[in-house]
């Protein structure tokens, strides 16, 4: 399925989603668009993240290549299904959190899910690059606090194409089941390229442990109001939009 919307409305505008769409958007077509495959390679060991540097001296540079790979892409695609995902998920979860504590949820959610792949393959000179960990941890957020929410998307059937609305719990958890099953498949080895499975699980797992924490620190309306909120900010147009 390729998710195009979730029925889940908020009650502010993203800033900060959309900010960190722009950013990825303006690092990729300002250092990357239009390299060469040595150039993007040579961009992504000095930029990225490459395990055994990681293992072997980690310090201050290091950290700064996890932050700087959070915004760097393999290419076009990648960065456009990686975009997507978090303009779906990650509005709701800056609604629910305010936009500094999302940040910190979205940034520790990435280090930790960089750290999760170098744990893996700690000897891999293989770079780590992409949005992939931190957005992950946003849709493990997202399946704890509206697993019921629908979402709309396209589901392929051979050569038919179908818009369906599927409940949250199925999109992401089956999502989280794919990533579970290449990366175990995978053994967490990426010689000569690849995706970074481990770091997917490894963002979605810390991102339902700092929901729940997150959301204790943030104060929030009984179960009830919130059900009210969504109703009075619910389009009739769209039918139904939220299980409970």
């Amino acid at each position: 399925m390729l998710p195009l919307r979730d029925l889940n409305p908020t009650r502010r505008f993203p800033i900060a989603t959309l900010t960190l769409i722009i950013l990825n958007v303006l690092v990729y077509f300002m250092f990357q668009a239009g390299l060469t495959e040595r150039e993007a390679y040579r961009l992504a060991m000095e930029w990225a993240v490459v395990p055994r540097n990681i293992t072997q001296h980690f310090d201050g540079e290091a950290l700064l290549d996890i932050f700087r790979a959070m915004f760097m892409h393999g290419g076009l695609s990648h960065l456009l299904g990686n975009m997507l995902y978090l303009w779906i998920f990650g509005d709701n979860i800056e609604d629910r959190l305010g936009i500094p504590l999302y940040l910190v949820f979205y940034f520790t959610s990435g280090i930790v899910a960089t750290l999760a792949q170098v744990a893996i393959s700690p000897l891999s000179t293989t770079p780590l690059l992409g949005a992939s960990g931190a957005i992950a941890g946003v849709l493990g957020g997202y399946i704890v606090l509206y697993p019921g929410v629908r979402v709309r998307g396209l589901i392929f059937l051979g050569y038919f194409v179908q818009i369906a609305d599927i409940s949250a719990l199925w999109v992401l958890g089956l999502w989280f089941v794919l990533q579970l099953v290449n990366g175990l498949s995978s053994a967490g080895m990426l010689a000569g390229g690849g995706v970074a499975w481990f770091a997917h699980i490894g963002g979605f797992v810390t991102g339902m442990i700092l929901i729940r924490v997150f959301t204790l620190l943030v104060p929030q309306p009984p179960p009830e109001h919130r059900r009210q909120m969504l109703y009075e900010r619910h389009d009739p147009r769209e039918g139904q939009g939220y299980w409970w």
